[in-house]
């Protein structure tokens, strides 16, 4: 009885962290920019929701400016044509 239930409860685990580590993975945004903050940008969505994305690539940041059309994904920001 003992190592069934371990089982079980290794099994719980094991599905737990996958669903947190897919959770976690390949975040997507697109929107505009409504501030820049050190790493860390101000974007409004097209259905007028605000969020805050960390930026990883500070690099990217350098061409970037409040009003433009921006996508991050996984902290990489690229500047998107009209």
């Amino acid at each position: 009885m003992g190592m069934k239930r371990l089982i079980i409860l290794l099994m719980a685990a094991i599905f737990m962290v996958s669903v947190v580590g897919l959770s976690c993975s390949a975040q997507e945004i697109k929107g505009t920019v409504s501030k820049i903050e050190g790493d860390k940008l101000g974007i409004v969505d097209d259905k007028g929701n605000e969020k805050t994305v960390k930026v990883k690539d500070l690099e990217s940041l350098k061409e970037v400016k409040v009003g433009d059309r921006v996508l991050v994904k996984d902290g990489r920001v690229t500047k998107e044509g009209i």
